[in-house]
């Protein structure tokens, strides 16, 4: 049975909607359910009555995976509710519904499917319907999805590990070796059910993994009609679902999370993975991939593979990171500029110029002093080391994961996973209305628009996303705004001593930080808002775009969402990074934001702090809202339901209905995990010169993460229908888009957003230029220097501040600038120390940029994306399979001679 003629039984037109066909004014007779389906489907009615009676054979069996013969295995599960229990009120509206299930069920029949009802032992009203495809229909839709089997034990030998020698040690850190035994190595080809005997077939039964059975039985419940309306046919347990046909469709665990099955034959695969897994002792442990691949299919199992791969490569990230952290705490009470700034003699007495206008009071340089040595703790030579390191780091991560992926691929038979092997999404098919001609093969094929339809959707689709990216941009001005206004009260609050409540902190809490803190906090909240409404916005988006297969559109929505998101959650750390404090002016002619708002300063240390604290706040708030979300309330749901459907201890619930119980996975679970982990990763590569802690911090999460996560999918949810995944898929190169632009922004953060320039510049620059006051190359006098003066008399009406009648009299305060004095020819313009100090930025920005960026090239040529004996494997294999292709194809040929001959014997007689 080709894939051409499976796909017959698919519908090429579906219209409407699937909820409006359930308006009960419409008449019956426009559907047509065929007389021969229906005799079919009330077999399995009468077997229902047989199962309930068999059932009480088999209360002792709750893990059970079988029919009630004990011999088919189950390989899904439907659930629907039954409406001959529903009030008599009621009835007629589950008319339809029971219409459609009848034509579903009755057609999973005709296919091959065999099919057992039995009633819920927990809810009368509940029924579960038991999927089993039997051997031939196994054979028939491996094929159909081109899924690779043994064919030949692996001959070639596996290298040995260059850490054997450590293997009484590093033992420990690995899944329990008799729990999870190593599994023989075998060439696979893609099956073919002509070919069956050069595959390698010990017992039919455990040929098929469970996830293979359960993969291909999802695949023939998506394309199942469930109604024929004139021309058009209805298929999917998707839009039955939709509608309340059926109340869940999954595949089960093979026993429950915390106690073995005693089912003769279980292989407890989820026991072990919660034991050696998802169980907080097991936090130490590598992760079974392989048993997690086996269990919830490839695309699982490369999350958990690239994220556990993540995690080990920030372990040494996070070391170098926590070192610098330490460099710079033990440095900040000896640092020059840090001494002079809380010196009562030079700090105490430089006088600041207001920061506001009028209202704003002039204040001691040295009520920064705390402030001041906290920015040493991440402004300093370390942090320089360990932005290049990182630059490397995010290489090296990039480079061997290519490799470790390769690696994956061959061992999970995804080398050959071509796009053409995906099947159009059910969605796609059933709305299939306008004929064409392929231009490949010239037939006839139906698409869901024309070529003019296709660019509408695009357009409508791009055009929403740049609107809510002009949406976030619009929060980030207001937000803005709010720090200026929100800065000049806490100017003339705290410099004044008006809240008392603040007194014993007043020298840790100065105005830029209470602004920066509460306004990191009101970004953090918007940010979360913002997600929560964009994300069901780019779902329709892509809904209404209608990608063909299930990777195109799980590739567009990675692309709506990662960019929503990349503005969402960098664009206040940008902001602070690049735009605060760059363009404010001086005293007497500030800059105004809307006419009216005076931009806000930097702090006379630089904003490199405020983007600190913006950083902790969103890695570590995101990180406690992410936990609640993924733990808290599948747990909870999971709780309340099985409080509200408790059963008399007498009575066993057996397999199905404990899984019931539990939550379904979304349908974007995973993606959403990819998505934290990557929004993490910019954090950890992008903003780095001003954090060295992220790295710390995200390997802290990441282990947390992956427990979590596992425990979760182990524990919590349904087991999830496997799915095939060659790599990350669209996360890939947007990876790779943050590992360049990372270089680009470390090397600007550490040029303008930090101090280090100007300081190298000045300490340089007594040999060179005559800006220093300084007898010798070192940092005295740095404060002094970076520090502009501005005469107070030159103040506009407007800014100059309202002095009470007890303060003294200053002529003259100093503000963060490179400019002339009042009294020069050329006051408070940008004097040579400014340009200096500009052409200072740009070489460091060409030379940082340009080292590393040869130094990436280098080393992603040197380091091979195909370890070589990944490669050796793959063209042994690929001659296996030739070789088998070829003698099968020489004995078909010589089988079609043989008659030949023989009649032209007996011509020729």
């Amino acid at each position: 049975m080709s894939e051409n003629d499976i796909l017959e039984m698919d519908s090429v037109c579906d219209t409407e909607e699937f909820e409006g066909d359930t308006e009960l004014g419409m008449i019956d007779e426009e559907v047509v359910y065929p007389e021969e389906f229906l005799p079919t489907y009330h077999s399995i009615k009468e077997g229902t009555r047989v199962a309930k009676t068999q059932l009480e054979e088999f209360n002792d069996k709750p893990d059970s995976l079988f029919f009630n013969d004990g011999v088919r295995r189950i390989d899904f599960i439907l659930v629907y509710e039954d409406e001959d229990k529903k009030d008599f009120e009621k009835r007629h509206t589950f008319q339809r519904r029971k219409r459609r299930r009848e034509y579903f069920e009755a057609s999973l029949m005709k296919m091959g499917i065999e099919l057992e009802a039995t009633r819920s032992v927990v809810d009368e009203k509940l029924m579960f319907v038991k999927v089993h495809m039997p051997w031939d229909v196994l054979c028939t839709y491996a094929e159909v999805l081109h899924i690779k089997l043994p064919i030949q034990p692996n001959d070639l030998s596996s290298h040995p590990s260059p850490w054997c020698f450590f293997s009484c040690i590093t033992k420990h850190f690995y899944p329990n070796e008799e729990l999870i035994t190593k599994e023989s190595e075998f060439f696979t080809a893609p099956f073919e059910k002509d070919r069956l005997e050069y595959f390698y077939i010990k017992d039919k039964d455990l040929f098929f993994t469970p996830s293979m059975r359960s993969r291909m039985a999802y695949y023939i419940l998506s394309r199942a009609p469930y109604e024929i309306r004139g021309h058009i046919k209805k298929f999917g347990i998707t839009k039955l679902l939709d509608g309340g046909v059926y109340k869940a469709a999954y595949p089960l665990h093979d026993c429950r999370f915390n106690v073995r099955s005693t089912e003769e034959g279980c292989p407890n695969e989820r026991f072990v993975l919660y034991e050696e897994w998802a169980h907080p002792k097991s936090f130490y442990k590598m992760q079974p991939l392989d048993l997690i691949r086996k269990y919830y299919g490839e695309k699982i199992g490369i999350y958990f593979a690239w994220l556990g791969f993540y995690t080990k490569m920030l372990a040494l990230a996070a070391v170098v990171g926590l070192g610098c952290f330490i460099y710079g705490y033990k440095t900040q009470e000896t640092s020059t500029w840090s001494k002079e700034v809380c010196d009562p003699e030079i700090g105490g007495k430089i006088v600041m110029c207001p920061q506001c206008d009028r209202f704003c009071k002039y204040w001691r340089l040295n009520s920064t002093c705390e402030a001041s040595k906290k920015l040493c703790i991440f402004d300093n030579f370390g942090t320089l080391v360990f932005a290049v390191f990182m630059s490397i780091w995010v290489t090296l991560f990039l480079e061997f994961w290519k490799r470790y992926q390769a690696e994956l691929e061959y061992e999970w038979d995804t080398v050959e996973f071509l796009e053409q092997e995906e099947p159009p999404r059910p969605e796609y098919e059933a709305k299939c209305i306008h004929e064409r001609k392929n231009p490949i093969t010239g037939v006839k094929e139906y698409v869901p628009f024309t070529t003019c339809g296709r660019c509408v959707r695009v357009s409508v689709g791009i055009g929403t996303v740049l609107f809510w990216i002009l949406l976030i941009l619009a929060s980030i001005v207001a937000i803005t705004v709010y720090r200026l206004a929100v800065f000049f009260v806490f100017s003339t609050k705290l410099r004044t001593q008006e809240i008392k409540e603040l007194e014993p902190f007043k020298e840790y809490v100065t105005p830029q930080m209470a602004t920066s803190v509460t306004a990191s906090l009101i970004s953090f909240v918007v940010i979360m808002i913002l997600n929560i409404l964009y994300e069901r916005v780019a779902i329709w988006i892509t809904d209404f775009e209608l990608p063909r297969t299930k990777s195109e559109y799980e590739n567009s929505l990675t692309l709506k969402m990662f960019l929503f998101q990349f503005v969402n959650y960098y664009s206040s750390c940008f902001y602070i990074a690049f735009a605060k404090g760059k363009a404010v002016g001086y005293p007497g002619e500030p800059v105004y934001l809307l006419g009216k708002y005076r931009n806000e300063e930097c702090d006379p240390g630089g904003c490199l702090i405020e983007l600190t604290t913006q950083l902790s706040i969103i890695m570590g708030g995101k990180a406690i809202w992410n936990n609640i979300q993924e733990v808290l309330i599948p747990w909870v749901k999971n709780l309340i339901f099985r409080h509200c459907t408790r059963v008399p201890s007498q009575k066993v619930i057996p397999r199905w209905e404990q899984d019931y119980q539990l939550q379904p996975l979304p349908k974007l679970g995973l993606f959403y995990e990819y998505l934290e982990m990557v929004i993490q990763f910019g954090f950890v590569t992008l903003f780095v010169a001003s954090f060295p802690l992220a790295p710390v911090l995200a390997l802290v999460n990441n282990l947390f993460e992956i427990r979590v996560d596992a425990w979760k999918i182990t524990t919590q949810f349904r087991r999830v229908v496997p799915e095939k995944a060659q790599d990350i898929g669209a996360w890939q190169p947007i990876l790779q888009g943050i590992a360049i632009l990372a270089v680009a922004t470390n090397a600007m953060i550490i040029a303008f957003t930090s101090d280090m320039i100007p300081r190298l510049v000045y300490y340089w620059s007594f040999s060179v230029y005559p800006y220093g006051n300084h007898p010798n190359n070192t940092m005295e006098g740095y404060i002094n220097s970076s520090l502009s003066i501005f005469n107070t008399s030159d103040f506009s009406d407007f800014s100059k501040p309202e002095l009470s009648n007890s303060s003294l009299i200053i002529s003259t305060c100093r503000y963060r600038d490179f400019r002339f004095p009042p009294g020069h020819p050329r006051q408070y313009e940008y004097n040579g120390y400014y340009w200096h100090v500009i052409a200072a930025k740009v070489a460091f920005i060409i030379v940082v940029e340009h080292i590393v960026y040869l130094l990436k090239f280098v080393l992603s040529y040197v380091i091979p994306d195909v370890p070589y004996a990944v490669k050796e494997q793959i063209k042994r294999e690929k001659y296996l399979t030739q070789v088998i292709l070829h003698e099968t194809n020489l004995k078909l040929v010589t089988k079609r001679l043989k008659p030949t001959d023989h009649d032209d014997a007996v011509e020729h007689k």
